[in-house]
């Protein structure tokens, strides 16, 4: 009955392929259509000439935090917002003290800069301690958390970059979530913030 559901949602029936049936309604990110590629169309000339007068820097601060009371997201540069590249996306996350996101693994790998704070991820099983000024690897095909912790009452910032696009583009598709993050938060994340001016 659920998963009946799941396939007459509007923009659902693709977001949800037999591999992951288990699927949270809530979960906003998962039912909304999303442009993963854009199509290549036109003469040469016209992509090329597109291609040069895109913009070369990007305010995150015109972008609105998405996300909340344990994550905050901001997507700075992917297919859908950007005709800058498809084969790269990048975003901003802000974790709230001691919030964790959802567990899931994707085919492709990402990097994470900690501009901020410190926290942990859980890679397959094992932890990977992390503070500002690191660079944390998530490779290939590997199940992932990410943890704030609970002693950064100003959260934690990562900026990701990740070859995603590229990957959905060579029909890599296959992701999952295991872990849906919370709904709920903590009197401390309830009443945090993400930065303003960032």
């Amino acid at each position: 009955m659920a998963n009946e559901a799941l396939r007459t949602a509007p923009g659902a029936a693709e977001a949800v392929p037999g591999h992951n049936r288990q699927f949270d309604h809530s979960f906003e990110r998962k039912l909304k259509r999303r442009v993963f590629v854009r199509a290549l169309e036109g003469t040469y000339g016209d992509l090329v000439k597109d291609l040069f007068t895109q913009p070369r820097v990007y305010h995150t601060r015109d972008l609105k935090w998405k996300g909340g009371p344990q994550t905050y997201g901001k997507k700075i540069i992917n297919p859908q917002a950007n005709r800058v590249t498809q084969a790269i996306e990048t975003h901003m996350e802000v974790y709230s003290p001691g919030s964790r996101n959802s567990k899931h693994g994707h085919m492709n790998s990402a990097v994470f800069y900690v501009l901020k704070g410190k926290g942990y991820d859980i890679h397959d099983g094992k932890r990977h301690d992390w503070e500002a000024g690191d660079a944390m690897i998530v490779e290939n095909a590997c199940v992932h958390q990410h943890f704030g912790s609970e002693d950064e009452e100003d959260g934690c910032i990562v900026l990701v970059m990740k070859a995603k696009p590229l990957f959905l583009f060579m029909h890599m598709l296959f992701q999952k979530v295991s872990e849906f993050p919370p709904k709920t938060g903590t009197e401390k994340q309830l009443a945090f913030e993400p930065p303003g001016d960032l």
